[in-house]
């Protein structure tokens, strides 16, 4: 065990409020191993909690436990804690009677087990578990976790997606590689009454964007007529949109990813959903200067703002796409307008949406705000854990 981390008043305030993050700054100081469990203390040398400390990135500490949690003891006894708090996750996820067989059994922070990502794809019966650890003291554990997943989840296989970038400011490589059993490069996953081929390997995040379940679920109560869904990728909108529309065009600018759509819409019997491979800005244009209209619309693109330098850019984006669709919408249609940039608050999206809406000439009723689904929680207080904001809006006129 390395000897305590001394973090500064700002840095204790920030723990005491429910904060997991100690940034370097805050750092007085650390005598620690890269992916350390360290005890935290203030500069009074009153114990705070413990943590996850990292030797390189900007996120020095990763607060697991409080000092309620047990911080006066003179040490943690890891395998205990990290099963309590899978076991915690997972008996939480059981109680959402979910309607997919594909869910986030672990979120990081949100479960008290920070950059630790554990995604399920399964019935119960034949699941597969794909996890990414995002930190030093994550990394070095994923033994521990593995083996414990093993017992709790008993899967047939566990991949790890250990490939986002976000890695790198941990120090630590990308890889994609299978740590038990055996794993299929796609399986099968239902969401509702629509079902997906997933990518575990190669698709985005862990292989779908599960975090947008219920979202997709949400859209489909309001498809109605000719609906247009922008940054389709799989079809994740597009094919809940088709069940209820009189017909869809998705767009994309990928091509492998219009080539999924395709064939997730052939998997489900919809003849009316047309996907097209195109630059969506471009594309919004187009089918404006045409004189095209449409009932229902969906705008979820990727993140524009990574971080905070990228918002002021960010915001031109998000403004564009939902000026030109506001301009296609029909009066009483909807718009389901999405942003997963966190730097992009519900507040200035929601502002960036309105300021669309009276160059557009429209008047637009804000008919749900939604975030991500509830297997990716949000902490109060904790303002990075809601990152992806949904607002569902009706032109009137």
């Amino acid at each position: 065990m390395s000897s305590p981390v001394v973090i500064s008043r700002r840095g204790a305030d920030r723990v005491r409020a429910g904060h997991p993050w100690v940034y370097r700054s805050d750092i007085v100081r650390a005598e620690a191993e890269p992916g350390d469990l360290v005890r935290v203390e203030e500069e009074r040398r009153r114990a705070l909690g413990w943590a996850l400390w990292s030797s390189e990135s900007q996120i020095a500490i990763r607060m697991i436990a409080t000092q309620s949690a047990g911080a006066r003891q003179a040490n943690v006894e890891e395998r205990a804690l990290f099963e309590t708090r899978l076991r915690a996750a997972m008996d939480y996820r059981a109680s959402l009677a979910i309607d997919g067989t594909a869910c986030r059994l672990v979120h990081g922070e949100a479960d008290r087990l920070p950059a630790l990502v554990v995604d399920r794809y399964g019935d119960g019966r034949d699941d597969y578990l794909v996890i990414q650890t995002l930190c030093q003291g994550m990394d070095r554990r994923i033994g521990l976790i593995v083996e414990l997943l093993g017992t709790i989840v008993r899967p047939r296989g566990i991949l790890a997606r250990n490939d986002p970038k976000v890695r790198r400011l941990e120090g630590l490589d990308e890889r994609v590689e299978v740590l038990a059993g055996e794993v299929p490069d796609t399986v099968e996953v239902r969401e509702g009454d629509v079902t997906y081929r997933a990518d575990l390997r190669h698709g985005q995040k862990t292989g779908l964007f599960l975090d947008q379940r219920e979202n997709h679920l949400a859209a489909a109560r309001y498809a109605r007529g000719r609906a247009l869904d922008g940054f389709t990728y799989h079809g994740g909108f597009a094919l809940h949109l088709a069940r209820h529309a009189a017909s869809v065009l998705a767009l994309d600018s990928s091509g492998a990813a219009v080539a999924a759509t395709r064939a997730n819409a052939a998997r489900n019997g919809l003849t009316t959903l047309e996907a097209r491979e195109a630059n969506v800005f471009d594309e919004l244009r187009e089918l404006e200067t045409s004189g095209e209209r449409f009932d229902t619309i969906v705008l979820d693109p990727p993140a524009f703002a990574k971080n905070r330098a990228a918002v002021e850019r960010a915001a031109a984006g998000y403004k564009e796409i939902n000026l030109r669709a506001l301009r296609l919408l029909s009066p009483g249609g909807h718009l389901i307008t999405c942003s997963c940039s966190y730097n992009v608050n519900e507040a200035l999206f929601q502002a960036i949406v309105e300021d669309a809406a009276i160059d557009a000439h429209a008047t637009v009723a804000l008919v749900e705000k939604r975030m991500q689904a509830r297997d990716h929680p949000v902490l109060l207080g904790v303002p990075e854990t809601h990152y992806l904001k949904c607002l569902i809006l009706r032109r009137v006129a």
